[in-house]
């Protein structure tokens, strides 16, 4: 299987199960976006469950440095350490992630500076996190040089940080009373997921090649369009007055949508 990059391609039946996998995603995730009917908001988690998910996004960041320093160092030990291969990519992440910061925090400013600073924080760095978050899992067993004496272990060392980085990410833009669940949302994630497949048909390749690299660009670009579009200001409620208003009053608008993406 080829090697031109940090990770081993798909190939074979691999590949096609793995398309298959990200395919079916797509569709149901499309599909809840069609049983969406209005914005719903998140299920809202008590203020514990909220510091427990900044407590854990705090000890990633701490904790990822330092196993990140342990596994390149064993790296060298062993002399399997190889130079990492040119990322063109990240330089146009960062663009994207702070347009995003800009854009929400000129939509939430009439809010106030507190509500517009922290969705804005959010939504940026929870943007890169809806894509790395399945792409590290993706990969994450096909890392390469494995570092012996086991392999598995020093994967695990990497990739532990980074995977509660991105739970209690996700935890936290949940949290967040500004997020709500949207049918753009949800077809530019499942647009995204589509991309993923397209990319595990063709290997799933590090981005070194046109092909990849294209299905790399695409696939970020939807998870920025997730990130915005999860902070949509709420469209304007029903009029009191409106025939059939109390009807639709009766019932939350959260319940029919949650029951369509479940």
């Amino acid at each position: 299987m080829p090697k031109n990059g940090t990770w081993v391609s798909y190939g074979g039946g691999g590949a096609i199960m793995l398309a298959a996998v990200l395919a079916a995603i797509a569709v149901a995730i499309g599909y809840a976006g069609l049983r969406l009917r209005r914005p719903a908001r998140f299920p809202q988690a008590r203020r514990p469950a909220r510091i427990a998910a900044l407590a854990g996004w705090l000890l990633g960041f701490v904790a990822l440095p330092v196993c990140v320093h342990v596994y390149v160092l064993h790296a060298i030990r062993e002399n399997v350490a190889v130079a990492p291969p040119a990322d063109p990519i990240t330089p146009f992440t960062l663009i994207g992630t702070g347009a995003i910061f800009c854009v929400i925090a000129m939509v939430y400013n009439a809010r106030g500076w507190r509500t517009a600073l922290w969705s804005a924080v959010i939504a940026a760095i929870a943007a890169p996190v809806i894509f790395e978050f399945p792409f590290d899992l993706i990969v994450m067993t096909r890392i390469y040089p494995g570092l012996p004496p086991d392999p598995a272990l020093y994967r695990a060392l990497f990739f532990a940080p980074l995977i509660l980085i991105e739970i209690s990410t996700l935890a936290l833009l949940i949290s967040s009373p500004a997020a709500r669940l949207t049918r753009p949302a949800l077809w530019s994630l499942a647009a995204m997921f589509a991309v993923f497949a397209g990319w595990a048909l063709a290997g799933f390749g590090y981005p070194s090649a046109p092909v990849p690299t294209v299905l790399n660009v695409v696939s970020k670009i939807l998870a920025l369009v997730v990130a915005l579009t999860l902070f949509v200001p709420a469209e304007a409620e029903p009029d009191a007055a409106a025939p059939g208003a109390a009807a639709r009053a009766a019932k939350p608008a959260s319940a029919s949508a949650w029951t369509g993406v479940m």
